[in-house]
């Protein structure tokens, strides 16, 4: 059986072949799993963090908020492009569009970690989190590979109470200490930094529930060239020859457009060497 959903240009990582059908996207993931496919409802996964929520059409005020608190408005399920639609307001002006809902605002660290999973049992953690450079209200830069004991905790527990009889991959996006999202699937564009053992422990895991453990994650940085231009553009793929040790991956449509703005993704072990290359890529792509 094949992994679903990966995109074709990633396609070359996927390896070895699992027996057992394997999602890499959202879509595949609410698919293949039917037991499990609830925790892509964002109210229902605030609900079980006991966090203050409710869908369009319930006024924040009479489940408690005071009129000038935050709340934050999102679509109770997406799975094409999970946070598009979101955005911040107050608990007396908020009128969230059908389909969305609002909860109380968060604040912390955002962070992003991925777990292996068997059985509601957290065997393993990937943590991701976001630079302190922006661009639009997006990071310029993730670190992967930090250490997050805090995180492990609360997903640990949390995977215990509501992922029985799930074996896998999982993604969580973490505020604070509380989580925002769930995903039965990965950050696939953090593989790499994970070492080259780690998809043969993950397909082994999912086909035969052998869980031999893995070496810590060697961890890098994932940094995003974006931009306001609508293109097309030319990017090149590859490592490039100018900047040893820095790989770069176009991600823009079919017609050379950006994706949500960012038309590259570079991997590399070095944020600054990230950084240079970054920086003389801007002005050789026309971002």
């Amino acid at each position: 059986m094949p992994f679903h959903g990966v995109p074709s240009r990633r396609a070359w990582l996927f390896r070895p072949e699992p027996a057992a059908d394997i999602a890499v996207s959202d879509a595949a993931a609410w698919r293949l799993n039917p037991r499990h496919r609830w925790v892509y409802n964002k109210l229902e996964l605030a609900l079980s963090q006991g966090l203050t929520a409710a869908p369009a059409g319930v006024d924040p005020r009479t489940m408690g908020l005071a009129a000038d608190a935050p709340v934050f408005v999102r679509p109770i399920t997406n799975l094409a492009g999970m946070s598009l639609g979101a955005y911040p307001d107050r608990a007396d002006s908020v009128a969230p569009p059908p389909g969305s809902f609002w909860s109380e605002r968060l604040t912390g660290e955002q962070s992003s970690t991925d777990c292996l999973v068997r059985d509601g049992e957290a065997l393993w953690f990937a943590h991701t989190v976001a630079g302190d450079e922006w661009v639009g209200g997006r990071p310029l830069y993730w670190r992967v590979g930090v250490e997050r004991p805090a995180n492990e905790a609360l997903i640990a527990e949390w995977v215990a109470a509501n992922l029985p009889g799930y074996a896998g991959i999982t993604n969580f996006e973490v505020i604070g200490a509380t989580i925002i999202e769930a995903h039965l699937r990965g950050s696939n564009g953090f593989y790499e930094h994970y070492g080259d053992a780690f998809l043969p422990a993950w397909v082994e895991l999912v086909d035969t529930g052998r869980w031999a453990g893995l070496d810590p994650v060697p961890g890098g940085y994932i940094l995003s060239l974006f931009t306001d231009e609508e293109g097309p553009f030319t990017v090149p793929e590859g490592e490039l020859p100018d900047h040893p040790g820095v790989t770069i991956q176009a991600d823009t449509d079919a017609a050379g457009r950006p994706t949500h703005g960012r038309i590259a993704i570079l991997r590399t072990r070095d944020r600054e060497a990230g950084r240079a290359a970054l920086e003389a890529l801007a002005g050789q792509v026309g971002a």
